[in-house]
């Protein structure tokens, strides 16, 4: 219920914020006398695309902690707690970003993820089973993974490119729907605006187009993966990084708890077909790092 609620409270701030841009820089409807308005299609696509973007980055923090159960870390109330809390605060002054809010969320799976809208206002937490199942060194590089991801401005540009694909996605459906909507009107009639087809159309291309460009979301979260991996070693050891993501490989067939956008942001992501996985084969990440530092 509260993915729900989170979920149309979203989008009805996307449409909002949305229709009060398109006002102030005067754009009007992309249908004219004459048809599509391209000037005016492009820029509702990429107002929309991009606000939702740009909202979702804005939230992606509290979104977080409300629908993984995050409890934060603010007053250390065991030794465990302590060690975690000064381990990210470490980790935060070597890679130069403020430091992130810490929590831990309920999970039997070991699994991390970052979030946040900036270098210097992030949160970063860890998994119950990760704690539970891994040695300190393991724990320390997989936190050391996440604060990479913060201090490479991940978050942002993943949200950036989100906004751009989504804004082309809706500009090229509807041009499509447009297409087809003339092919199916007759020639004799005068034009009055889309028909049936251009929205039925519109909204089966979306569905397609968008499908496609997550391809290239995915890739873009995959290089991303492979930096954030380099950063762990970086930061913590080469030794400690292979051996968090040797220690993942041992119950990557468990089913995760996480999903959408916190998948993307875990250390491990779920199985997908190689095109549309958010992360790379951990087999794949664990000989980049092994070729890399001659591991």
């Amino acid at each position: 219920m509260m993915r729900i609620l989170l979920f149309l409270a979203t989008n009805l701030a996307v449409i909002l914020v949305a229709s009060v841009t398109l006002s102030i820089l005067g754009v009007g409807s992309y249908f004219g006398a004459q048809g599509l308005n391209l000037g005016n299609l492009l820029a509702f696509c990429l107002v929309f695309g991009m606000v939702g973007s740009v909202i979702s980055l804005l939230l992606s923090k509290w979104m977080a902690k409300k629908t993984m159960g995050v409890q934060l870390i603010e007053q250390p109330q065991t030794e465990e707690e302590q060690w975690l809390l000064r381990t990210v605060e470490e980790l935060a002054n070597k890679a130069g970003i403020g430091m992130p809010e810490v929590g831990v969320f309920g999970s039997g799976q070991p699994n991390a993820f970052a979030t946040g809208w900036n270098k210097n206002d992030a949160l970063v937490a860890v998994s119950t089973g990760l704690m539970q199942r891994m040695n300190r060194d393991e724990v320390k590089a997989v936190p050391g993974h996440e604060v990479g991801h913060v201090a490479n401005g991940d978050m942002v540009t993943l949200a950036l490119i989100q906004g751009v694909v989504n804004a082309f996605v809706m500009f090229f459906a509807r041009i499509i729907g447009d297409f087809v909507d003339r092919m199916l009107s007759s020639d004799d009639e005068e034009y009055t605006g889309p028909g049936i087809a251009f929205y039925v159309t519109s909204f089966i291309a979306e569905i397609i187009l968008g499908i496609l460009a997550s391809t290239i979301v995915a890739w873009f979260s995959r290089r991303r993966e492979f930096r954030a991996d380099e950063a762990g070693a970086d930061l913590v050891s080469p030794a400690a990084m292979i051996s968090a993501l040797n220690r993942l490989k041992e119950t990557y067939d468990e089913p995760s708890e996480m999903n959408g956008e916190m998948v993307a942001f875990g250390i491990s992501g779920g199985k997908m077909a190689n095109m549309f996985a958010s992360h790379p084969p951990l087999d794949d990440r664990i000989d980049a790092l092994r070729q890399r530092y001659n591991a």
